[in-house]
């Protein structure tokens, strides 16, 4: 593993856990829901090797996380 590859796998991680962190900020009764289908996302793409594939996941991932992360702000849950 070069650094280029320890530094995308590094944010990949982050990623994951600022998800799963906002993830147990939604109701009770979605968060279990919202949590795997986190997870499933991620599996779905584990054995990707195209880095600039990953980079736009990562992109696209954060994207996604701002805009669940900005409705659970509007609807009081923080």
């Amino acid at each position: 593993m070069d650094l280029q590859d320890f530094l995308l796998r590094a944010r990949v991680l982050r990623l994951y856990r600022q998800a799963l962190r906002v993830a147990g900020r939604a109701p009770s009764s979605a968060r279990d829901e919202l949590r795997q289908t986190i997870r499933e996302e991620m599996e779905n793409n584990r054995n990707c090797n195209d880095k600039q594939r990953i980079r736009y996941l990562i992109s696209e991932g954060l994207e996604r996380l701002k805009r669940l992360d900005e409705m659970l702000d509007m609807q009081g849950h923080r």
